[in-house]
């Protein structure tokens, strides 16, 4: 009897490989969607177009992109948490999917870590943190004395509660001891704007969205939050050497699926889209936006996940981040 059993779970176990394997030799029969949590445009929406593009062609059958903005990208993830798990919707997933378990809690309407598969994890960028004209701070060092001297005099834009520039300054002034206040905007272009107005007066963005503005001399470059300088903005030092040591923000940009997507449609789709963030055209696409290529495994991307789910869990805890 017992051999009967074990002769019966060795063939299910085959027969299910079989079809994974038939599955990925098959995929896509039809059409294929990407979504994006947040409205056109940023790379968030560029790295899904790139995408699209490169996959229609590539399987011979229409990728989509789909914006499905608001609830803090909670709407456009829960939308693909719920999908089919056949690999036919594909998310994007930034840096701020990693802040929102301690954002919501329980009324998080999905779990971040155990309903998506991890798919690639597509390349890194930089922070820099720039300040308003005539501030008088010429580097972190300036800042974090003056912070000191003077608890929530300065304030500091972001893109709302959760965002990267949010983190990055929360994580600086929990490594630092110093307190601004925070003015949260509805998007990187108003929050920029503020900051030349001299509304703000500090503000974390990523180098694409503020770098004609460095560049004309509207607002001053003080650091960049990776480890290493930017090659975007020679001359322009870290967060870490020049007043927080060991601070480090990566924004990342990925990709995930839903969680019991077969293993098999998830390798195929992960070495083709490594494949085409390798392509001369899309890394020079990357580079333009000041994102790094990474392409990585699924394995790989799952690892930071987790790391980053934990990291800026810690963040919003210990900083007592609420919703705006």
């Amino acid at each position: 009897m017992f051999k009967a059993i074990e002769k019966f779970f060795a063939v299910l176990i085959i027969a299910i490989a079989a079809i994974a394997s038939v599955q990925a030799q098959t995929f896509p029969e039809r059409s294929v969607k990407i979504v994006v949590p947040y409205p056109p445009g940023a790379f968030n929406d560029s790295l899904a177009r790139m995408s699209s593009e490169k996959l229609t062609k590539l399987w011979n059958q229409t990728v989509v992109v789909e914006n499905k903005p608001g609830g803090n990208t909670t709407i456009g993830n829960n939308y693909v948490a719920k999908s089919p798990a056949d690999g036919y919707t594909i998310l994007v997933t930034p840096l701020p999917f990693s802040a929102l378990p301690a954002l919501y809690g329980k009324k998080l309407p999905y779990d971040a870590l155990n309903d998506f598969q991890a798919l690639i994890l597509a390349g890194v960028a930089n922070n820099v943190l720039a300040t308003r004209k005539g501030l008088g701070i010429k580097d972190v060092h300036e800042l974090i004395a003056y912070a000191k001297k003077n608890p929530s005099k300065l304030n500091y834009g972001s893109t709302g509660s959760g965002s990267s520039n949010h983190l990055s300054m929360e994580l600086l002034m929990s490594m630092t001891g110093i307190k601004l206040t925070h003015v949260p905007y509805k998007g990187s272009a108003p929050a920029v704007a503020a900051l030349m107005a001299g509304e703000i007066d500090v503000l974390f963005d990523n180098i694409p969205n503020i770098l004609a503005q460095i560049k004309a001399g509207n607002v001053l470059a003080i650091a960049v939050t990776g480890l290493k300088p930017s090659p975007q903005l020679p001359g322009v030092p870290t967060v870490s050497e020049t007043g927080a040591p060991g601070f480090e923000v990566n924004v990342w940009f990925g990709m995930q699926v839903p969680a019991a997507t077969p293993k098999a449609v998830v390798s195929q789709i992960n070495r083709q889209l490594a494949a085409i963030f390798r392509e001369s055209d899309i890394t020079k696409r990357f580079t333009d936006s000041g994102v790094q290529v990474v392409a990585s495994t699924p394995e790989e991307f799952s690892q930071l996940l987790k790391s980053e789910v934990a990291k800026w869990g810690k963040v919003v805890q210990d900083a007592n981040i609420t919703l705006e």
